[in-house]
């Protein structure tokens, strides 16, 4: 991506109102988005909401971590959105490493929060729950919270650490509760986490609004099909995505090798694009299965090498298991295969099943023969993957479309700043009080 022109910091604010037009987006508004788990533009959905609000008329800041080969600089200034980058490692070690990750993370946010100034608006994205600590400096200085909800995060702890209802686990929970209250307005990938936001969170339902993570359906286009990427085979699988515990690409390695094994199919080649912390027990289960031969693992690959794979691929492959997280969770990878015009195989999902519909094909939850048969039966019928296909390009043009996610996030962002008043100069953003509920 190309930077862009910098923007002009004004932290005295004049004498400019809040309120007005849909979410808020005058000159001298300003936007400050915290991320703690990936850099910034690469995590998609924030650098959306990012230009979104920026074409709003916002001033927008982000402070986030630096990536490891690509976001590296410590400031950059990109399409008009400026970003101030911290040095972050990854946690090792169990709990004490996450509590390294997560203390080092907060210090930096709370540093460079206090360099970008006064905002009218500080947006934290989870995981962790523990932004709202970095945000409250801010929230004292009159600044809206809102918190965008990536993740249901005791859910993603039961899920992805297999230790029950245990002290972390009431932790977690205690954290999600407080940064809930501190949220002036909270925004939900999904209908089933605006329920959780409501019911747990204990949020008004005016105050929580759905903002949908959608493909950049300018970076999804298809191109001609590459049959060399088949490796000499008929037809060619593709995952997409994070390969950590939860992600279920050992149940897609297992389904492989019972669509091998049980049904006697070796007409394909699978190709997995991604990282994660699993990567490097999914490449050793992959041969300790006998797939090495008919399995390419790719790492993180340039979006020119993505769409390749995708415009090439017969079958897309999403094969998170049921759990806690996955079952409410929308997962990206389905929306960046339908907007590819890409047949999926699936575990029965709800949040799934609501995402791609007839895009999709569902076997019963975490079984793996059930999955491979979907397969074998997908490969065997060409006309139906064409149908499917078209399916889900149409639903991520409507329904599923950012442009209805921006009018929401602009309006979560509308109605942050109402019942304000006029910021003096002087660099304090404040509020005219509002009753508590």
């Amino acid at each position: 991506m190309a930077s862009g022109e910098t923007t002009s910091r004004d932290t005295s604010f004049g004498d400019t109102p809040f309120g007005g037009a849909a979410g808020g987006g005058r000159p001298g508004r300003r936007a400050l988005i915290l991320v703690e788990n990936l850099s910034v533009p690469f995590d998609r959905r924030v650098w959306q909401e990012c230009t979104t609000l920026r074409d709003a008329g916002w001033e927008v800041h982000v402070i986030c971590p630096r990536g490891e080969k690509r976001d590296t600089e410590p400031e950059a200034v990109i399409d008009g959105v400026r970003i101030h980058r911290y040095s972050l490692r990854a946690a090792t070690g169990g709990p004490a490493g996450y509590l390294r990750e997560y203390g080092t993370a907060l210090w930096h946010t709370a540093r460079l929060a206090r360099k970008v100034g006064p905002v009218h608006v500080v947006h934290a994205c989870n995981p962790p729950d523990l932004l709202f600590l970095a945000a409250r400096w801010l929230r004292r200085r009159g600044a809206r919270f809102v918190f965008d909800q990536h993740d249901l995060v005791p859910e993603l702890y039961l899920s992805r650490f297999d230790r029950g209802e245990d002290l972390l686990y009431r932790a977690v929970c205690a954290l999600e509760r407080r940064t809930y209250r501190a949220a002036d307005i909270v925004l939900a990938t999904n209908e089933s986490y605006r329920d959780v936001a409501v019911s747990r969170g204990g949020k008004r339902p005016e105050d929580v609004f759905v903002v949908r993570s959608a493909p950049q359906t300018e970076r999804f286009q298809p191109v001609p099909p590459e049959p060399e990427l088949k490796r000499g085979k008929p037809h060619l699988l593709c995952y997409l995505g994070v390969m950590g515990p939860q992600d279920g690409v050992d149940y897609a390695l297992r389904s492989l090798a019972k669509l091998r094994d049980e049904l006697g199919r070796t007409d394909w080649h699978a190709v997995f694009v991604g990282a994660g912390d699993a990567f490097d027990a999914m490449v050793e289960l992959s041969g300790r299965l006998g797939l090495s031969e008919q399995v390419q693992f790719t790492g993180r690959i340039p979006d020119a090498d993505l769409v390749r794979y995708l415009s090439t691929a017969d079958v897309c492959l999403s094969p998170d298991p049921r759990n806690p997280l996955n079952d409410v969770s929308t997962m990206n990878k389905v929306l960046e295969y339908m907007a590819m015009g890409r047949p999926i195989v699936s575990f029965d999902l709800r949040e799934a099943r609501v995402s791609a519909g007839d895009a999709a094909v569902y076997a019963p939850a975490n079984d793996e023969a059930g999955f491979a048969r979907l397969v074998a039966l997908l490969l065997d019928d060409p006309d139906k993957r064409a149908r499917m296909g078209r399916i889900g390009q149409e639903r991520i043009s409507g329904d599923l479309s950012w442009r209805n996610s921006q009018a929401s996030l602009l309006a979560a962002y509308a109605a942050a700043c109402r019942d304000r008043a006029r910021v003096p100069a002087g660099g304090r953003v404040r509020d005219r009080e509002r009753p508590r509920r």
